[in-house]
């Protein structure tokens, strides 16, 4: 079993940036990729950025790419999401989730193809 505890949600003003935590205990994993999912409210839950532990390769939905930067830090088993240029639609409960093996570049961007999700935590942008 894996848990992922998401931290950094909160209120900021359009044009502000906020950073999120993910850390992940629990069974060691050596082949997997994190990533960050997000459910603004009244719709349903969508990509946000993955990255993979082994090689560090990532990807991300077109709304976020050169605003959101996803990174890990391997001691840490943590997984950060970087969000700068914040606008009002990216408000959602941002979600952290683990996807075990080598997922394709197709695969990272389903939600059902993952099997570990942390609680959320809401990130607010005011206008």
């Amino acid at each position: 079993q894996v848990l992922l505890v998401e931290s950094g949600g909160g209120l900021v003003q359009a044009g502000g940036s906020l950073i999120l935590s993910c850390a992940a205990s629990g069974r060691t994993l050596t082949s997997y990729a994190m990533g960050w999912f997000r459910q603004p409210p009244g719709k349903e839950r969508e990509f946000v950025a993955t990255i993979k532990w082994s090689g560090g390769r990532t990807y991300y939905a077109d709304s976020v790419k050169g605003r959101f930067t996803i990174s890990r830090d391997n001691a840490k088993n943590t997984v950060y999401l970087q969000m700068n240029s914040l606008k009002p639609e990216d408000t959602a409960v941002y979600y952290c989730a683990a996807q075990l093996g080598d997922p394709t570049s197709i695969g990272v961007r389903f939600s059902s193809r993952y099997d570990y999700w942390g609680q959320g935590t809401q990130v607010t942008v005011s206008s």
